[in-house]
């Protein structure tokens, strides 16, 4: 006989858990190049910041991270009241999923789109419709050829986890142009400090001039802040009301404010880790792609590696290799993609390493 015992809400089992990249691997010193997080740390006045607000963890922090919002749109010229703030972007995201689905409702996202968009589409009861990509990219006429009555929401990572490609801002606002105005066009930018391209937008000015559009970001990325989990969105007046009411009533630690004003504030930490990481990412592209692999272009921390199918070179073995040599990266199996490894870029010693690592694994 069955136990008799509570159950979920309908299609909560159905749903295939978030499984973050691992943190460990053997060998004296780890290089984990898993997470797409900063190799060059956090600010110095964030983590002096942080160490501050130690001194009053008795308090309740201030539920509307009144300091916080200000100096994000200090620092991007917004208004404070359409920013709402999240324990990362992720309960941003699980948030408007929550305010804007019911079952039987619908949410577009592309087919390598990050794995957090069906996990808030279906614990809402919503069912989550996948548009194809074409060369591993947002396909525009795809989602917009999915939209139905049904449709409530789209996610669009831009750029990307885990190809690391990204829509000009040209398609982004040919996206939104299609969608009726009842659709939630939630755009995703948590890599967007690391773009450097003519083209490109993350999407302030989409929000600014229309009523469903959401922009999403994070601390966790370029600002270093990974563990703190904070992360904000920009809104119309209305979506930001709706937010403040869903959301807890103190969903950001005070030494999670303090760091997060501190590092909006370190523009010289911010522009380190944009020239690292433009150093880098090409180098190790370059490095990768000359033992014939196949890299994705990438304009993110991180970069997309396919391997051979053969058993002997395939990306499971070269994962085995890897971590057996002290170097942690992303298994793609869960987004169909078990042909391929997202690999962060990391140190220098890192990113000589791991080249030199998988040199020896192919030869």
């Amino acid at each position: 006989m069955t136990a008799i015992r509570p159950q979920p809400k309908p299609g909560i089992l159905g749903i295939a858990a978030y499984v973050p990249g691992k943190s460990g691997a053997k060998g004296a010193k780890v290089h984990k190049l898993s997470s797409n997080e900063s190799p060059i740390g956090a600010s110095q006045r964030a983590v002096d910041a942080y160490k501050a607000a130690a001194a009053t963890l008795e308090l309740y922090p201030d539920g509307a991270a009144t300091l916080l919002r200000n100096a994000i749109a200090a620092r991007f010229g917004l208004k404070a009241e359409n920013i709402v703030c999240g324990a990362g972007s992720d309960e941003l995201l699980q948030l408007l999923a929550h305010a804007y689905l019911n079952p039987g409702d619908e949410a577009i996202y592309n087919q390598y789109g990050f794995l957090v968009y069906p996990i808030a589409i279906q614990s809402n009861g919503a069912t989550a419709v996948v548009a194809p990509e074409a060369g591993y990219l947002a396909d525009v006429d795809a989602i917009l050829a999915r939209v139905s009555p049904r449709t409530k929401i789209v996610f669009l990572a831009n750029p990307n986890n885990p190809t690391g490609r990204y829509l000009p801002f040209s398609e982004v606002k040919r996206l939104h142009a299609g969608l009726p105005g009842h659709v939630l066009l939630v755009l995703d930018a948590a890599y967007a400090e690391y773009v450097r391209r003519n083209d490109y937008e993350a999407g302030i000015e989409l929000v600014a001039t229309s009523d469903n559009v959401v922009m999403t970001r994070t601390y966790s990325k370029i600002f270093g802040l990974a563990a703190l989990r904070l992360g904000w969105a920009y809104c119309p007046a209305h979506v930001a009301d709706v937010l403040n009411r869903v959301r807890g009533p103190f969903n950001i630690s005070a030494p999670a404010i303090a760091a997060g004003v501190a590092a909006i504030e370190d523009h010289d930490f911010v522009e380190r880790a944009v020239a690292h990481n433009e150093h880098w990412l090409p180098w190790v592209t370059r490095e990768l792609s000359s033992l014939g692999l196949e890299v994705t272009p990438s304009v993110g921390n991180f970069v997309l590696v396919h391997f051979p199918r053969t058993d002997k070179h395939n990306a499971h073995a070269a994962d085995a290799f890897l971590q057996e040599h002290g170097f942690v990266v992303r298994r793609m199996d869960a987004y169909g993609l078990p042909g391929a490894l997202r690999i962060t870029i990391g140190t220098e010693e890192a990113n000589r390493g791991l080249v030199a690592c998988l040199r020896d694994f192919l030869s």
